[in-house]
């Protein structure tokens, strides 16, 4: 059983920046591929960002240049860097993990096998 918890999330104003982290447990996370996805309220789950095992990386057009995805593996960690941050990224945001010992950095939900509980993220103008 894989547990994923994020950290990092909080209040801040447009413009500033915040680091996400999700650190995973019970498994062997340099063999997963991991995404980020968030949820704004009234809004469907959407892609943000994903890391294959090999460190390809992919990103949604709304974050590319402002949002940086990259891993530890040797401390089991993913981390999402969020910078020039704009109210329209205020949402919940959730890691993902995707156990199918592929390389893809992947931008569906339905690929990823185990998640996060999220940790809100908000910024206000």
């Amino acid at each position: 059983q894989v547990q994923l918890v994020e950290s990092g999330g909080g209040s801040v104003q447009a413009g500033g920046s915040l680091r996400l982290s999700c650190a995973a447990s019970g498994g062997f996370f340099r063999y997963y591929n991991m995404g980020w996805f968030r949820q704004g309220t009234g809004k469907e789950r959407e892609f943000v960002a994903a890391t294959s095992r090999t460190e390809i990386t992919k990103y949604a057009d709304s974050v590319k240049g402002r949002f940086t995805i990259s891993r530890d593996n040797a401390k089991n960690t993913v981390y999402l860097q969020m910078n020039s941050l704009s109210p329209e990224d205020t949402a919940v945001y959730y890691c993902a993990a995707d156990l199918s010992m592929n390389t893809y950095a992947r931008d569906a939900a339905d690929n990823y096998d185990y998640w996060g509980q999220g940790t809100q993220v908000t910024v206000s103008s």
